[in-house]
């Protein structure tokens, strides 16, 4: 059987995740003991007894989702579920929790990877005041007249009728009452979030991250793994570590993803992480993958 395995991205934390993995698996026991210890923080405690505002912080909810995504491949490995794994992809975060599953560095490198990142993102938004906005049966030409009029960017393209727009604050609320007044699209929704991610306003945390990212080692993955900035397969490490910093400040175009991944001919997709929300956005992108998700340990029977 052939599979691949998809890696949650930001927002799906939440307090006590992994724990159940945790209490019945040693491997697992020792991945919290070394990211404990790698990070100089207590983030398994954080994961398992929160407060939910500390684990929210960009700066914890990172490493903690890309911590949760590799015990869950992990155990689906020692059973014997993987098959012929193909192909390793993530929305957002969940890129760089697909690279470490592929090899591309190292499970300690990873978490200070995405330590570093979401500790930079906090950084951007602590230093601006933006938003992010969800609109609802809409195509990407659609809304990009709404970008072009109030100044803001695309983020997420995750699954057909769903785009996301990310940019200042005030120009996200014009631009969604605009669209609201113009009865344009079937739903906008305003997103819960600290900051304008995917836009313009990470640009500080992109350029920092870029410097950071100069001093580690990547190398070839041993899979497929795909690329949310064109939704293409990339393999070549100096080319992936491009693709990492600007993903920072670019539309994430998971749909894309998804669909050149099927091309592979995987039979068999796990969601490795809390919540099910890439499981959800797959029946609208294709009702035919086969996709279960696992958070806890009861999900793997």
């Amino acid at each position: 059987m052939t599979t691949a395995l998809w890696f949650s991205g930001q927002g799906a934390q939440s307090v006590g995740m992994a724990k159940s993995l945790y209490e019945a698996d040693g491997d697992v026991r020792e991945l919290f003991s070394r990211a404990d210890e790698t990070l100089g923080m207590p983030l398994s405690k954080l994961c398992f007894e929160g407060p939910m505002e500390e684990l929210t912080k960009t700066s914890v909810c990172q490493p903690a989702l890309f911590l949760h995504g590799i015990c869950v491949a992990t155990i689906l490995k020692k059973r014997g579920m993987l098959g012929e794994l193909k192909a390793a992809l993530g929305l957002s975060l969940g890129e760089l929790t697909a690279h470490a599953l592929a090899g591309t560095y190292s499970f300690e490198d990873g978490l200070k990877i995405v330590a570093e990142r979401g500790r930079l993102m906090q950084e951007a938004c602590d230093a601006s005041k933006g938003a992010m906005s969800c609109f609802i049966g809409a195509s990407i030409d659609a809304v990009k007249p709404y970008c072009e009029e109030f100044d803001v960017d695309m983020a997420n393209l995750n699954c057909p009728g769903q785009v996301v727009i990310s940019g200042e604050a005030e120009k996200i609320e014009a631009a969604t009452a605009a669209a609201k007044e113009r009865k344009a699209f079937k739903l906008v929704v305003p997103l819960k979030v600290a900051g304008a991610y995917h836009s313009r306003l990470m640009e500080p945390a992109r350029a920092k991250f870029e410097k950071f990212l100069a001093g580690i080692e990547f190398k070839k993955p041993n899979i497929a793994v795909f690329t949310n900035v064109t939704g293409e397969q990339i393999s070549d490490p100096t080319e992936i570590k491009k693709a990492l910093v600007k993903q920072v400040v670019s539309p994430v175009k998971w749909e894309l993803c998804v669909r050149n991944a099927a091309k592979l001919g995987i039979e068999q997709y796990y969601e490795c992480g809390p919540g099910g929300v890439l499981a959800g956005i797959a029946k609208r992108i294709d009702k035919e993958l086969n996709v279960k998700s696992i958070a806890e340990f009861g999900d793997f029977e």
